[in-house]
Order: structure tokens, then sequence, then C-alpha cells
């Protein structure tokens, strides 16, 4: 909103003075325009503090002559003027005190000492403030409104309603009310009963404004990919301003994610989407306009845990509500602080064994997931009720001990377990490794001859497809043996 006329007067530093005009005080000066013009109006919009020092005013302008000008810029709709007196004129001349007086137009002196130029710089501070202020206002807004959106529909419609200062209803997909903010706003949905039905069989996704009991309403169908979940209606006792429209907006996209993640065959809702994506690494909460989102998550660090537990999400628990949950590949997981220890949590109400990774940032949460599958393999093969990351070796082998890494490992070695002599091949591959090359010494721990030895390295050498003489090669082979068989 832009700053009031008073608010410039306020201004010590412009020493201003109101002649006429007293009662106009919260007129908003959009913008500062100077003009020597007799008839300035052709360049203006409207809004404007207009400055001028009358330099083309002859010296006997007849009062007839001023009081067109004061019209003119009345009938444009200018905020006020600003005279500069001591320039062309000593004084405000007397003419155009009583016409702006009489068309109630405000009039200011602009006195010698203080340049125009500082009156618009001023008027753009103003601008500048109020523009962020609006911003920081429609910022927490919207981050209140997302941190509802992690408790459901409803208290996105709650959080709306109450930052409109209105009301707002949500109605589902079969047009029946589902959610009304405040409780005694439901009787408004009956005369906006027939624009949901209109706008649940448009093919169409676009909103509309009706006017129903005697209020304005403004309605928007929900959903995603052409399909209609539900219909929003918002309304309030004032007009909805911009940053007011950019909350309802925000609200549209929460409501439609979370009623097309909570329709039939869908039930992982916003907060086990939000985590799905997190993981993915789809959400960049780098970017500043992730910040209201961001404000709503679990404090880093933070903790990934998955359980062994069906699919569907971990129970309800009162310790869980700090945290992010949802369905992983069938499987529970929970996304934490560090601090509420979100494994143990797990593990305590699903009694199945559990995964936890290492603290760490949002940017490491794709990292994370594999940390806490691989530990949770650790747990179900262990059968241990929890299993944490650094518990693990860590480094390289730890790469390698997961599914996958266990995958390549059989590959790899596959020319030798696939070879009638595989377990002996192995077994020398293995001694031969660890005494890193030594013939003696691996064939001690062996327990046999070292030209057997030799004759077996030699086969091993035939069948590997790459060079054992490679130190790259030979760390590879390392690891896959420690991988299959630690």
């Amino acid at each position: 909103m832009p700053p009031s006329l008073g608010a410039v007067l306020r201004t010590p530093r412009l020493r201003l003075r109101l002649l006429t005009g007293h009662d106009a005080l919260d007129r908003p000066v959009r913008w500062v325009a100077v003009s020597e013009l007799t008839d300035p109006t052709p360049y203006l919009e409207g809004g404007e503090l207009v400055l001028t020092t009358g330099m083309r005013w002859s010296p006997d302008q007849g009062a007839a002559a001023v009081r067109d000008y004061v019209g003119a810029l009345v009938r444009r709709g200018v905020t006020g003027l600003g005279f500069g007196s001591g320039v062309a004129h000593d004084d405000v001349p007397d003419p155009l005190v009583a016409a702006a007086e009489a068309a109630g137009l405000p009039l200011l002196e602009v006195p010698r000492a203080t340049p125009f130029i500082a009156v618009g710089k001023e008027v753009s501070r103003l601008l500048a403030r109020e523009e962020y202020e609006g911003l920081t206002r429609a910022f927490a807004a919207q981050r209140r409104l997302t941190r509802a959106a992690l408790s459901g529909a409803g208290p996105v419609v709650d959080r709306l309603a109450a930052e409109l200062g209105g009301w707002a209803l949500l109605f589902s997909a079969d047009g029946a009310l589902r959610h009304a903010a405040p409780a005694d706003a439901a009787p408004r949905a009956g005369a906006l009963a027939d624009e949901v039905r209109r706008l649940r069989a448009s093919q169409r996704r676009v909103g509309a404004s009706v006017s129903a009991d005697g209020a304005a309403a403004s309605l928007q169908p929900l959903g995603a990919g052409g399909r209609t979940r539900g219909v929003l209606a918002v309304g309030a006792g004032h007009r909805l301003g911009s940053d007011d429209r950019t909350l309802v907006n925000a609200a549209i996209s929460l409501l439609s994610l979370e009623l097309e993640r909570t329709a039939p065959g869908r039930s992982d809702g916003l907060r086990g989407g939000l985590l799905a994506a997190l993981l993915d690494g789809a959400v960049d909460l780098g970017r500043p306009a992730a910040a209201p989102l961001r404000a709503t998550l679990p404090p880093e660090p933070v903790v990934l845990a998955v359980a062994a537990a069906p699919a569907g999400g971990p129970p309800h628990d009162p310790d869980l509500d700090p945290c992010l949950t949802a369905d992983l590949d069938g499987r529970a997981a929970v996304l934490g602080p560090a601090a509420a220890d979100p494994g143990a949590v797990l593990a305590r109400v699903t009694g199945a064994p559990v995964g936890a990774a290492d603290p760490g940032t949002y940017a490491a949460l794709p990292a994370a997931r594999a940390q806490a599958l691989r530990a949770l393999d650790a747990a179900v093969r262990g059968g241990a009720p929890l299993v944490r990351a650094a518990d693990l070796p860590g480094g390289f082998l730890g790469l390698v001990d997961t599914p996958d890494g266990a995958r390549l490992a059989r590959d790899l070695l596959a020319p030798l377990t696939g070879h009638r002599s595989g377990d002996d091949l192995t077994a020398s591959l293995r001694a031969y490794l660890a005494a890193a090359g030594r013939w003696d010494a691996a064939a001690e721990a062996l327990g046999v001859h070292r030209h057997t030895l030799r004759y077996r390295i030699t086969r091993i050498r035939e069948l590997l497809p790459g060079d054992l003489d490679d130190p790259d090669y030979r760390a590879e082979l390392w690891l896959a043996l420690r991988t299959l068989d630690p």
C-alpha cells in the first residue's frame, strides 16, 4: 500500500507545511510528479503529489485561471499539490490557497531549502518500505499457511480464513461441504451450490466470482491433471488485495496437492509427498522461494529412519509429531530432528527392525536415504531393533556393503565362483590379495604349497577379464571379496 500524504508530511527533514486539506492526510501518494506546465494533467495518472514553483504564472495571473488549474488537478485525481516558495514566488500565492481550500485539494508549501528531488526520494523510500513490509507480511502468512498444510486440508482452510480476515469453504469432489472456516460460515454453502456444481462439471479449470447473500465470493476448482478433486470458496468484507490473492493462490496449490494425494487409492498425504520429494532431491530448499517451506520443516540436523514395517506409514505417536512421516518403498519412514532420536521412536512404535542415517542437512537427504536403507538391511540380517549408520563400516567398504554393492560383487567374481573349483580359486585370490602378492605368506595362510598357489593364480588370471597387476582392478576384487564374505 502506498504511503499516505500524512506520512510524507511527517518527514522532519523535508520541512513541508500543510496549508489546506487537513482532513485528507490519509490519501495515498503513489508517485511524485514535478511539472511547470499550466496543465500537467495529460501526463498524470492520478494519485500523484504534484510539485511546482509556478514559474510560468504571470504576475497578473487571475483567480479564475488558478481555479481552472486546481480544478483540473482535482478532476485528474491527484493526491496533493506542493508549491515551492522562494523561487518564482516568495510565498504561496493567496489565490492558489483559496482555490485549493475551496476545491478540497491538499496544498503543501515546499521551502526553498528543500529540493524537489528530496521529496521524490522520500516518497520512493516510503514506497520501497511499504513494499518490503507487504512482502514480509505475505511471506509470514505463506509460511503459516504452509505449516498448516502439514496437518491436512482443514487447517489450511482455517489459516486462510484467518489471514484474509474473512471466510473460506472447502467442497469435496462430490460437491458436499467438507470444511468451513469459521464454522458459522457453513450456511453460505447453500447459496454457492449451483456455482460449485457448474465448476465440478466444467472441463475448463477456471475460477469464478459470484455474489451470494449480498457478499462477493471467489471460487476455484482444486486438483491436478485435469481432475477436479474439490472446490475452494473464499470471501471477505473487503476487497482482496494483491497479497491476499497471492495467499489464496498458495492455498489453492496446497489444497490441490493434499486432495490429490488423499484421493481414493492415494494415502500418503501432503507430509508423505513432501518427504518423498525431499528424499528424491526434487525440492531445492536453497532457493529463496523455498524459505517459507523450509521454516515449517524439522530443524537441522535431521535424521532419516526407515523401518521394516508394512506399507502405509508408521502408526501415529505423539513423539512423531515434530517429524515428517511417509511410506517409502513399502517401508515406514520418518524424518525428524536429531534431538528427537527418530530412529529410536520409530523402533518403539513399529516393533520392527529400523535403520537410521547419520544426522545431517536437508541437502544430504538423498545420501541419507542410502545410509538408512543400508542400516536397515543390517538390522534385518542381524535381528537388531535399531542399527545406526555410524555403527556400520565406513569408507569404501561402507559404500559397497549394500544390495547394489553385493550384486556388483557377485558379477565381478562370477568367472571364479562359477568355475568347478570356484571355492579354491576364490580363497586363493583372497589370500593372495591379503598378502599383497607375497607367495610364501599367502600359501602359508592357505595351508598349500606355493607352487599350488602359483597354479591357481595363473588360472585366476585366465578366468578374470581384468589385469590382476592393475592396482585399481585388484582393489575392486578385494572390495568384492569383502562384500560377499566380510
